[in-house]
């Protein structure tokens, strides 16, 4: 694998890896429920794509670390992960 593709994929991987945290973090401490009743409660009420849209944020940061450090691969892949999110996101509000 090229370096170029390397450095792309672990952007993307480091920002799989911090919207997910961000999604944990956001259900198991700010939800006086637990994680499972908390999945259930917002798969119910339609709220997945704010969820995960408050859970993309995160992304921000990392992206510009990325930058300031002039890992411009890497900063590319936070990028394309999180317009795939936001993507995503208007496709479950959309139907």
């Amino acid at each position: 694998m090229g370096f170029i593709k390397k450095e792309f994929l672990i952007g993307v991987l480091v920002s799989v890896f911090a919207t997910l945290s961000a999604l944990f973090i956001y259900i198991e401490f700010f939800s006086i429920f637990n994680f499972q009743e908390t999945l259930n409660a917002i798969n119910e009420k339609g709220l997945i794509g704010k969820i995960v849209t408050l859970a993309a944020v995160p992304n921000l940061f990392v992206f510009f670390i990325y930058i300031k450090k002039k890992q411009d691969y890497r900063a590319r892949g936070v990028l394309f992960t999180t317009i795939l999110i936001a993507f995503t996101t208007f496709v479950i509000k959309l139907f």
